[in-house]
């Protein structure tokens, strides 16, 4: 088996940095010489095994963090970014590109909040808001935005939220606790609230038919929405906990993630709850043990667990703790229009951050599929392979006549890591004719023979003949 090469420049330079060293200091540190910790940092050479160790044992590092590599992710946005019209000709290669990346990812980061503020102005514009030139934060990415890419560049894993929910479902399910037995966790959960806090719990009909759950201080009574199945009452009860609990930790999170706005730091509070609530709902090791065991079986895992497929999937997609990473999942949630309205991807498959998803990817049939998990095999034009997964559910809350949400849901990982998965038992993943050509949106995928394509390809160009036509009324050159 090939070894992947670890080039590492940016890290090396970051912690070099930190610690107010000179090349020629971390190369004594390191007991090599200076010229080759220059070769590093410019990602002429790749990190060796023994270089990681010494790292890893000087400055405290962990080897999987070394190992990690998000250049793959900035690359897909950035690439997305730069396919629009906009840039025009000037559009840099494929190899200048994957050098930003590498060498000055901060600068990637900046170019990338610079074109999502040029896109929020111009969508602004297209829909003749008048109050375009009324707020000097018109230019700024939305708040939604920058919190979706706070938890995007974190792996979407908190580590000091994410150990503090396990340990808090130690104390209350007790150590080694077997979630295949069917005790009741909702209970515990409810008496450590109302032990801890003085708070006790109704379920009633809110006033409000989209209202979840309400917490009012002066009576000390935390309301549930009488609708929601047991999984959502304890992932509320655990959410309000968090931010009775973990006020502090999770303030110094959202200060550390600079953002621009308060209502940015507002949103981002809700999310870390919800972060908390879901490492609670389903703690690490225990989980992560029972997904192996289960081999990723989706509905045992929510079975074992009390937990939603939404709740296990979207857990799946978090299990990258240092020294205990899982298998590499993407997740995605989808409305009815197509919109992705979560986006998580541990692996190279990077999600449109702009317009729409690939329709020829399986996502998008899970609607006709009413709750059943689809399998897909799906290739990427950069040739890599995965293994994708996807259901769909209906949300209403209330009776016949409440509103029903619909969402379709995506899960999946690299062939490399399938035979892992119960899914994968019976696929032949070596047969290349089994896995259809997806793409991450029409105008980054170089494709020439797509049926369902919308737009040209930006890098390329199109021949048009007037006395023939074909579904895609254009040809790629």
């Amino acid at each position: 088996m090939r070894h992947r090469k670890i080039f590492a420049g940016a890290k090396l330079r970051t912690l070099r940095e930190q610690h107010n060293l000179t090349q020629g200091q971390l190369a004594v540190r390191l007991e090599v010489s200076t010229s080759y910790i220059n070769q590093i940092e410019n990602n002429q050479r790749p990190l060796t095994a023994s270089l990681m160790l010494g790292l890893a044992e000087k400055f405290n590092l962990d080897l999987g963090d070394l190992m990690s590599d998000k250049s793959d992710r900035i690359l897909a946005d950035l690439r997305e970014a730069l396919a629009d019209p906009v840039f025009g000709e000037t559009v840099p290669g494929l190899l200048e590109i994957k050098s930003i990346t590498a060498n000055y990812p901060a600068f990637a980061h900046a170019l990338l909040r610079l074109y999502g503020a040029y896109r929020k102005t111009s969508e602004r514009l297209s829909g003749f808001d008048a109050a375009i030139t009324s707020s000097a934060s018109q230019g700024m990415p939305s708040a939604y935005e920058e919190v979706r890419d706070f938890f995007h560049y974190s792996d979407n894993y908190i580590d000091p939220l994410d150990r503090a929910g396990e340990t808090l479902a130690q104390e209350l399910d007790g150590p080694g606790h077997d979630y295949r037995q069917k005790t009741n966790r909702l209970d515990r959960l409810s008496d450590y609230l109302e032990r801890t806090h003085d708070a006790s719990i109704k379920y009633e009909q809110p006033s409000r038919p989209d209202m979840l759950r309400a917490f009012d201080r002066a009576s000390r009574i935390l309301y549930l929405n009488a609708h929601l199945d047991p999984a959502s009452w304890f992932f509320q009860i655990a959410s309000q906990l968090a931010l009775m609990e973990q006020t502090t930790q999770i303030a110094n999170i959202i200060e550390a993630a600079n953002f621009k706005t308060d209502e940015a730091r507002q949103i981002c509070r809700i999310g870390l709850a919800n972060y908390f609530a879901g490492a609670l709902l389903l703690p690490y090791g225990a989980f992560a043990r029972a997904a192996e065991k289960q081999n990723y079986d989706l509905e045992e895992l929510a079975r074992q667990f009390g937990a939603s497929l939404e709740q296990v999937a979207h857990r799946l997609s978090t299990m990258q703790r240092p020294g205990q990473r899982g298998v590499p999942f993407f997740f995605a949630r989808i409305d009815a229009a197509g919109t992705i309205t979560k986006r998580h991807s541990a692996t190279p498959l990077q999600f449109a951050r702009f317009g729409g998803a690939c329709p020829l990817w399986n996502v998008h049939r899970a609607f006709e599929a009413h709750g059943a998990i689809i399998r897909q095999l799906a290739q990427t034009p950069d040739n890599n392979r995965y293994l994708c997964l996807a259901w769909s559910s209906e949300k209403r809350l209330g009776g016949f006549n409440s509103p029903t949400r619909r969402y379709a849901y995506a899960l999946g990982c690299e062939i490399s890591h399938a035979a892992k998965l119960v899914y994968a038992f019976d696929l032949n993943l070596d047969n290349e004719a089994k896995f259809d050509p997806i793409g991450v949106s029409c105008r980054t995928c170089e494709r020439r023979n797509c049926l369902q394509r919308s737009l040209p390809p930006i890098a390329a160009a199109i021949a048009i003949t007037p006395n023939e036509r074909a579904i895609v009324p254009y040809k790629i050159v």
